[in-house]
């Protein structure tokens, strides 16, 4: 596996040798416009924009949780149908990465990054002022859909900067997004709509937006490195003209547009029935879908059962948040030392199956939290007992996904932005649908069996960072992705 050239584009390579009047095209030792030689600096101004991308979009997915019956009552529907503009919003960040992986690794990162968060901001005001039910869902769709540009590629754009050894503290960092912006949003919306009134959500999100999206234009760099090739050659074969050599660079694709763009729009799905991946998709659809069935339900559970405000509710949020952070700053960089650790004990050959002991953290205390929640919630056990599992569950969320999701491109290294889109468009989509039923389940069980049900299948997919740890590298030999 590690034969592989980390740095071939994600494209196999259709260019044909047969002459000495060809010239490659490459990056040169310390070359400036080589993302892996960039200084440190310049790395992170990408991270910070592309990160915050990836915060803003998973804090627009929650961010009206708190005001769902206002805005039920203002536009005179259920707080069902409200709900189902949360997963139309949800679904469609998992479908979007399917599209959006595959053509930045035809067009290039940057253009799919400014295009895509560009329409994601514009969407959000006239969502503000919509005038009934229908136009909220067709509105928050489409802006799901824009708006998983961040976690489409941002995993691809890491890749592109960071060797394997820096990799994991980088991406604990950027992978706060879609844990934190889940987290963070209801907290924020819950002050603005009780003081302001539901329809500020999204006009504080078309600020947000408007700054990131501003950023992005200054500051954002493409990093793909066919994509900086490629204009390289062009500028090139202007300067000479006719007369010049034939030039050519690594992993170059001769074929047709429409050719490329379906062969690689097939690949995410491809690689998402190899055994690996579809199981640690559905961990990670089980993380999702108990995120969004929660924070969906948490002004009931906590309105209903505490007699808390919409604010207080906002601020129960700070549970899971904190638990994100302490994970990050303290655990996920532990993912790298181990990753290293055991390379050196195998004779300095690294394997994608290092990434995962630690996955075993969040194996163990995300069923513990949430059985914990579940009864203290039942019960009606002081709010303190739920805030401190939930914080237990925001540390256990972070070392899977981020376990998985560095497997991921480990395992992949040619195929990382579309291997993390497989798993994506799994998670995105079940995590959309099961809180839709969430609240038939917990009124008919109640919240004790209903959110323990989350729990069992947690312990259920607890042995497989374990057991891909011990069969992962057997598993990936036998099921070979052929893209």
């Amino acid at each position: 596996m590690r034969g592989l050239d980390e740095r071939s584009p994600l494209l196999q390579s259709y260019h044909i040798e047969n002459g000495d009047d060809q010239e490659e095209i490459k990056f040169d030792k310390n070359d400036p416009q080589n993302p892996r030689a960039w200084r440190r600096r310049e790395k992170l101004a990408n991270v910070f924009v592309i990160s915050s991308m990836t915060i803003i979009s998973p804090l627009a997915s929650s961010m009206f949780s708190p005001g769902i019956q206002q805005i039920a009552d203002s536009l005179g529907t259920s707080t069902d149908a409200v709900i189902g503009a949360a997963t139309g919003f949800v679904v469609m960040t998992g479908i979007g990465p399917l599209i959006l992986a595959p053509l930045s690794e035809t067009f290039g990162r940057r253009k799919l990054y400014l295009l895509c968060f560009s329409i994601f901001t514009l969407l959000q005001l006239p969502t503000a002022y919509s005038p009934n039910i229908a136009t909220l869902l067709a509105l928050r769709t489409l802006a799901g859909f824009f708006g998983s540009v961040g976690l489409a590629n941002g995993g691809g754009t890491i890749s592109d900067m960071f060797v394997p050894d820096e990799r994991a503290g980088v991406f604990g960092w950027y992978l706060l997004g879609p844990l934190l912006g889940p987290t963070l949003g209801p907290l924020l919306g819950g002050v603005i709509v009780q003081r302001l009134g539901w329809r500020w959500v999204f006009i504080a999100l078309t600020i947000f937006c408007g700054v990131n999206t501003t950023f992005g234009f200054f500051f954002l760099r493409e990093t793909y490195a066919p994509a900086i090739l490629a204009a390289r050659k062009r500028e090139r074969e202007k300067a000479d003209g006719p007369a010049g050599p034939i030039y050519w660079y690594k992993g170059e694709d001769g074929r047709s547009l429409h050719v490329k763009l379906g062969h690689s729009l097939l690949r995410p799905l491809r690689i998402l029935v190899q055994p690996i991946v579809m199981i640690m998709a559905i961990y990670q659809a089980l993380i999702f879908s108990t995120t969004y069935s929660l924070y969906t339900n948490f002004q009931e559970i906590y309105s209903g059962e505490y007699g808390f405000t919409t604010e207080q509710v906002g601020l129960m949020y700070l549970g899971p948040g904190l638990g994100c952070l302490v994970a990050v700053r303290l655990l996920v960089p532990q993912i790298d030392a181990v990753f290293k650790k055991l390379t050196a004990r195998n004779g300095g050959v690294p394997q994608p199956e290092f990434r995962l002991p630690l996955a075993n953290v969040g194996a163990v205390l995300v069923p513990a939290s949430l059985f914990c929640f579940a009864w203290t919630a039942q019960f009606h056990v002081h709010w303190a007992a739920t805030l401190a599992s939930t914080l237990f569950y925001g540390i256990g969320q972070v070392m899977i996904l981020n376990a998985v999701q560095n497997y991921y491109i480990d395992s992949f290294e040619k195929y990382a932005a579309s291997a993390i889109a497989a798993g994506a468009v799994f998670r995105a989509l079940i995590g959309g649908v099961v809180p839709l039923f969430a609240p038939q389940l917990f009124k008919g069980v109640g919240y004790g069996w209903g959110i323990s049900v989350f729990a069992f299948v947690g312990v259920a997919l607890a042995p497989a960072p374990s057991f891909f740890f011990r069969y992962g590298e057997t598993i990936r030999r036998r099921f070979t992705v052929e893209l």
